[in-house]
């Protein structure tokens, strides 16, 4: 496969997958936003915390006067001035896909190219919570029309691998931001651990990486902090979870090395990645701090993006 066209499949993948998680960081935000004051909801900072999640609070800062919901929903929504805006993801697949249109299914140029058309009927609309909720939902449905019909519809070859590189990559980034969020900004320093805002902000992390039901089956007991990031960051059996998320990119990675016939860097660092997570227990990670290891974690995946992006992109 030119490389030209393994690039485009590959960040097709990721700027689908990216729109899907800033959906998942508004509707989190969201429902953080709604809780009644007696609550703690008037104390939290959600919307500084969806910022932060996405990673792009410099680009937020020359644009608006200050971070409350309606800056945030429509920088984070809309903005053609934010890369990572789902406006701007949504463009961007569409873009990338549109120059692989040969090497896609129809299932999956309609999912995207329909998406993006469909966008301009939300843009400019000063919508209510409701009208805004369904709107992330419309975008959520997107992602898995696209993630779904990649999968049912793509041969098994290097075409599919490099979409899937693309998506277990940037779903590993968000998982880890989503996760970190919490301990980062989160919960108000006048709230207790393990409080009710506390047990509430962890629910809705979990529902919004579609992990509620699978954390009860997993766990069958309580909410608590230390099982949530078991179950997102080591659990292989959770398709979010980074260490799911690296096994793809080691059975995908060593895919595309068997059928080029040569290994190369990206390869040892997904294999590095993978082997300690196996290696770690939470309990270890807690000690050493979930922030910190959560960090580390970003900084070595955007290695290993970039090692792909060099080793078989460039």
């Amino acid at each position: 496969m030119l490389s030209r066209t393994a690039d485009n499949l590959y960040w097709l993948s990721r700027y689908a997958e990216r729109a899907d998680f800033v959906a998942r960081i508004l509707d989190a935000a969201l429902r953080l936003s709604a809780l009644p004051a007696n609550y703690g909801g008037s104390d939290t900072n959600e919307w500084e915390s969806a910022l932060a999640s996405a990673g792009n609070i410099e680009l937020f800062r020359p644009l608006y006067d200050s971070v409350n919901e309606h800056t945030v929903r429509d920088f984070l929504a809309f903005s053609p001035n934010n890369p990572s805006s789902i406006r701007s993801c949504l463009q961007t697949a569409r873009e990338n896909a549109r120059s692989v249109r040969t090497a896609l299914t129809s299932e999956m140029w309609e999912a995207i190219n329909e998406a993006f058309l469909h966008l301009r009927s939300f843009e400019g609309r000063d919508m209510t919570r409701e009208e805004f909720a369904r709107f992330l939902d419309w975008v959520k449905g997107v992602s898995l029309a696209f993630d779904g019909s990649a999968y049912r519809t793509m041969l098994r070859n290097d075409a599919y691998w490099f979409t899937r590189l693309g998506v277990a990559l940037e779903r590993a980034d968000n998982t880890a931001r989503i996760l970190d969020v919490k301990y980062h900004v989160l919960l108000p320093e006048t709230e207790r651990v393990g409080g009710s805002l506390d047990y509430f902000q962890w629910t809705t992390i979990l529902r919004e990486v579609s992990a509620l039901t699978a954390y009860h089956w997993v766990y069958r007991e309580s909410i608590k902090p230390w099982l949530v990031a078991d179950l997102l960051i080591l659990n292989r059996e959770m398709p979010r979870s980074l260490a799911n998320c690296y096994e793809m990119l080691v059975n995908n990675l060593d895919r595309i090395a068997d059928s080029y016939g040569r290994r190369g860097p990206s390869q040892r660092l997904a294999r590095g990645m993978l082997a300690k997570l196996d290696d770690v227990t939470v309990e270890e990670i807690f000690a050493s701090g979930l922030h910190e290891f959560i960090q580390e974690f970003i900084a070595e995946n955007n290695r290993l993006g970039a090692a792909v992006v060099e080793q078989y992109l460039g």
